[in-house]
């Protein structure tokens, strides 16, 4: 069974200097950003899959260990691993694979690491659990606990099941992270996509105080006129 070096040295033998000084700027690494101290070794998201593809037999203690590792795309192959294997589980390891997860949901803090494992992971195990701890996540102080309670209703959305994404998406309507309006906006949409009605009838109850980001990203796929009528205050 591969060992932590084994992905360890076949990541370091595809790290790219320049690539990782752009993830450093994009990811916002600097000081006061919200990925400040994150580090990189510079490889391209395709490639970590396809690392992640190689190792896929890794154990669960592998996996935990690269989730703890100082390097972004340790804990992105880790998170690539966790969530085929989880889409493949049964129930008990579904639970198992939970678990890892939220025991090193602080090392899940970026928002490209929480939205390729949260939908997946959070979403998939609470579509067959009562989802009070979501509602949980949506008011922790930590930015990427809240991200993950958001984005994870995708795995909801997909379902047809729509009414845990509006009342998340209410939670956080007054959140004060830019990354938070994106992500409510963002599942907003998607929800609205498959009951138009719905999301205008949460719109037109919430739209006045929501965040603009959160709103322009959940009107994307109405009509231009009523997407100005939302823009305008004209509802």
């Amino acid at each position: 069974m591969p060992m932590i070096e084994d992905i360890q040295q076949a990541l370091r033998n595809m790290a790219d200097p320049e690539i990782a000084a752009h993830s450093r700027r994009f990811f916002k690494t600097g000081e006061g950003q919200y990925g400040e101290g994150d580090v990189f070794l510079g490889i391209r998201v395709p490639d970590l899959r396809k690392i992640a593809r190689t190792f896929k037999d890794i154990s669960p203690g592998v996996c935990a260990g690269l989730l703890v590792s100082p390097y972004h795309e340790e804990r992105m192959v880790a998170l690539i691993v966790l969530v085929d294997r989880f889409q493949k589980a049964g129930l008990n390891d579904r639970e198992s694979i939970y678990h890892l997860y939220m025991n090193n949901i602080r090392y899940v803090n970026n928002w490209d690491l929480v939205d390729v494992s949260a939908p997946a992971i959070v979403g998939g195990y609470f579509l067959y659990k009562d989802p009070r701890p979501l509602k949980d996540l949506a008011k922790s102080p930590i930015l990427w606990e809240r991200r993950i309670s958001m984005v994870s209703t995708w795995a909801f959305i997909r379902r047809g099941q729509l009414d845990l994404t509006f009342r998340i998406a209410e939670i956080l309507i007054g959140d004060s992270e830019d990354l938070i309006h994106k992500a409510a906006g963002w599942m907003l949409r998607e929800a609205g996509k498959r009951e138009e009605p719905t999301l205008e009838d949460f719109l037109k109850r919430h739209y006045q105080k929501m965040p603009r980001t959160m709103l322009r990203y959940a009107i994307e796929k109405l009509s231009d006129e009523r997407r100005r009528a939302y823009l305008e205050g004209r509802i």
